[in-house]
């Protein structure tokens, strides 16, 4: 299945919408191809605070994404809670993501 174009997508909305926030999302768009956290993170940087929680039950993570946010969470030493909180998740999906990729 072919992936969008985010790197495309989101230097539009930033050029058309945002400009204000372009030097912040200036480093993220410099990589030859984005990954699902990269595209979290630009949609972090872009959206308003009273935004955040409108399009997050569409959200879908790769396997490589979900692994890298548990790998995130043992670098770091936070529980499931703490991990959730950071990357606005269910503490029932980081317990389901680590019951199916860390047993």
């Amino acid at each position: 299945m072919k992936r969008p174009d985010y790197k495309l997508i989101y230097s539009d909305i930033i050029a058309n919408k945002h400009l204000d926030k372009k030097e912040k999302c200036e480093v993220i768009l410099r990589k030859k191809e984005l990954t699902l956290l990269d595209v979290i993170a630009l949609n972090n940087i872009i959206s308003e605070p009273a935004d955040k929680d409108v399009n997050q039950k569409f959200r879908s993570y790769d396997k490589d994404s979900i692994l890298k946010i548990l790998d995130y969470q043992k670098k770091h030493r936070l529980n499931n809670t703490q991990l959730a909180l950071h990357f606005n998740l269910s503490r029932n999906t980081v317990a389901k993501w680590k019951k199916i990729f860390l047993v």
